[in-house]
C-alpha cells in the first residue's frame, strides 16, 4: 500500500518555501546531493535508494488532511496552503544508478527545477539515499571480506524500526548479499528468501537429536543445523553427524545441508567441525556461521583459517554500527535565469571540506582501457565534454602540483549521471535488485584492490575540470572582495 510521504520533510523546508512563494521568488535551480567521507573509512561508497526516490517524487502532492494539518500549525497563509493543493512536482533530476561505486563531493543526484520544488524534497531524498547508500556499502565490504563465500542479511530484528529492516534489506542485496530472512522484503523486492532454525526449535524438543532429525525429515533441500545449543562439539555436531548418516542410509538426497554455528570462537570451532564432518565422509556439509559478525570479525577469522562456508550478518550490517550515518548533504549550486543566464553558488565555511563546487554540473569517470579500472573522477560544468583519443591532464583541485596526464587513446569514459526525470515525468526504469546488484559487482570489480582494502583503502582521485576549478577560485576571490 503506498504511502504519502510528502510531509515527511523538516519544517524549515516548508517555512522557506512560503517564504519563496511571498518574495514570488520561483526561479529555478540547481541542487546537489552528495556526501564527504566514504562511510567506515573507507575507499569507496554505493550509491542507493534511487528507485524509492524516484516513488516519492512521482507521488508528491498534499493531500487535504496534510493541508488541514499545516493549517492548524497556524504558521502558513490561506493563499500558501491554497498553492499547495495543486502542488506537483515539475523540475528535471539527473542521478548515479543504483549499484554504482561513488566517492566524495561528486553528485550523487542534481536537481533543477523551480526553487520551492526543489527545497521542499530536499529532507526525503536525504533520507532515502543516505540510508540504503550507507546499508549497501556495508554490505559490500562484508561481501569483500567473506570473498567467495555466500552471505545472508538476517538484521530485522535488530533494524531500527521496519522501513530500516525492509529498505535495508534491499540495499545490502544491492552491495552484494545472496539473500535475505526478511520475508517481507523477499516478497516486495524479488530477491532471495533464507535462513535455518533457531535454538528454540531445538529446546522444544526432549533431546537435540530428536529436533535434528524432524528437521531434516521436514526440509531435507535446505537442512542448516544449528549444533551450538547445548555443546557444539560434544553434542551438536555429533548429532548432526548422526542425523546426516541415518537419512543418508535411508536414501534422502539433501540439497544444501550442513551446520550453523552461532556462538564462540567461530576460527576454532569450524576448523574441529570441518575435520569431524570430513572424516564422517560429509565433506560436502557446508559450515555457516553468525554470531555479531561485521567485515573486520570476518576478515580476522578468515587470517585465522577458519573453515566458513557461508556466513549470517545481522546487527552489525543492518545498523551499520560503526558508521550509522551516510553524512548526504543538500546543497544549492546554481540559480539558472529565464534570460539564460546563470548564477553560480558557492557555500564558504571555516572548514575547507565543507566548501562546496559551485554551477551546473556533472560526473566523468576515466577507466584505465588496458585493466578496466578506474584511473579518476572528474566533476565537470554540464556540457563538458571528453574525447578519450586526446591526452587529458587531471590536477587535485587542493594540492595542485599532483598532476598526471592520461594518454590519448588509454583511457575510456563515461558520465555517472543520467537522466531520471524531465519536467517532472519520470523518463527511467529501474532494474530488478538482482539486476542492481550485478550492476555493483562489475562496478567494484573497476576498483584497484588496494582501494577496497579494510583498513587504509588508497584514496580514489576525484578531480574537478579546468572550468569548475577556475570558476570555484573566482567565486571565492570575489567574495573576499566584498
Amino acid at each position: 500500500m503506498a504511502r504519502n510521504l510528502t510531509l515527511l520533510t523538516d519544517l524549515y523546508e516548508l517555512t522557506m518555501m512560503q517564504g519563496y512563494f511571498c518574495n514570488q521568488k520561483n526561479e529555478t535551480v540547481v541542487f546537489d546531493l552528495f556526501y564527504r567521507k566514504n562511510p567506515s573509512d573507507g575507499g569507496y561508497a554505493i550509491a542507493a535508494g534511487l528507485e524509492q526516490a524516484i516513488t516519492y517524487i512521482k507521488e508528491l502532492s498534499f493531500s487535504y488532511d496534510d493541508v488541514e494539518y499545516l493549517r492548524s500549525l497556524q504558521m502558513f497563509r490561506e493563499e500558501f496552503l491554497e498553492y499547495l493543493m495543486g502542488f506537483h512536482f515539475t523540475g528535471d533530476i539527473y542521478a548515479v544508478e543504483e549499484g554504482t561505486v561513488v566517492f566524495p563531493k561528486e553528485p550523487l543526484m542534481k536537481i533543477v527545477a523551480p526553487i520551492m520544488e526543489a527545497q521542499l524534497v530536499e529532507t526525503a531524498l536525504l533520507n532515502i539515499i543516505n540510508h540504503q547508500s550507507l546499508i549497501a556499502t556495508k554490505a559490500s565490504r562484508v561481501c569483500f571480506a567473506a570473498k567467495d563465500a555466500a552471505v545472508m542479511e538476517f538484521g530485522l530484528r535488530r533494524a531500527q524500526g521496519p522501513d530500516a529492516g525492509i529498505y535495508g534489506a534491499r540495499a545490502a542485496v544491492i552491495g552484494g548479499l545472496n539473500g535475505t530472512s526478511n520475508v517481507l522484503a523477499g516478497q516486495m523486492f524479488d530477491i532471495p528468501v533464507m535462513g535455518t532454525h533457531a535454538h528454540s526449535w531445538i529446546m522444544s524438543f526432549k533431546d537435540e537429536y530428536t529436533a535434528f532429525l524432524e528437521y531434516a525429515n521436514k526440509y531435507p533441500k535446505n537442512c542448516i543445523l544449528l549444533v551450538d545449543t547445548y555443546d557444539t562439539l560434544k553434542s551438536g555436531v555429533p548429532n548432526a553427524i548422526r542425523v546426516f548418516k541415518e537419512k543418508k542410509e535411508a536414501g534422502v538426497t539433501f540439497g544444501q545441508y550442513g551446520i550453523r554455528l552461532d556462538s564462540g570462537d567461530l576460527a576454532y570451532l569450524s576448523k574441529k567441525a570441518r575435520k569431524m564432518l570430513d572424516e564422517a565422509g560429509f565433506k560436502d556439509a557446508v559450515i555457516c556461521a553468525s554470531s555479531d559478525l561485521d567485515e573486520y570479525l570476518i576478515d580476522s577469522l578468515n587470517v585465522q583459517g577458519a573453515r566458513i562456508d557461508s556466513w549470517g550478518v545481522g546487527t552489525n550490517l543492518i545498523t551499520s554500527k560503526d558508521c550509522p550515518s551516510f553524512g548526504g548533504v543538500y546543497k544549492l549550486a546554481a540559480i539558472l535565469n529565464e534570460d539564460g543566464t546563470v548564477e553560480n553558488k558557492i557555500k564558504v565555511s571555516e572548514n575547507p571540506a565543507k566548501v562546496t563546487n559551485p554551477g551546473n554540473k556533472t560526473v566523468f569517470r576515466f577507466y584505465d582501457k588496458e585493466s578496466g579500472k578506474i584511473k579518476a573522477d572528474l566533476i565537470a560544468l554540464a556540457g563538458e565534454s571528453y574525447d578519450p583519443e586526446k591526452d587529458l591532464e587531471i590536477f587535485d583541485p587542493v594540492d595542485t602540483w599532483k598532476r598526471s596526464t592520461l594518454k590519448g587513446g588509454t583511457y575510456e569514459v563515461r558520465e555517472l549521471l543520467v537522466p531520471v526525470f524531465k519536467k517532472g515525468q519520470c523518463i527511467y526504469k529501474s532494474p530488478s535488485v538482482m539486476e542492481m546488484r550485478e550492476r555493483c559487482k562489475k562496478e567494484l570489480a573497476t576498483l584497484w584492490e588496494e582501494s577496497r582494502r579494510i583498513m587504509n583503502p588508497q584514496e580514489v582521485y576525484v578531480d574537478l575540470s579546468q572550468s569548475l576549478y577556475e570558476l570555484k577560485n573566482e567565486l571565492l576571490e570575489n567574495r573576499n572582495k566584498k
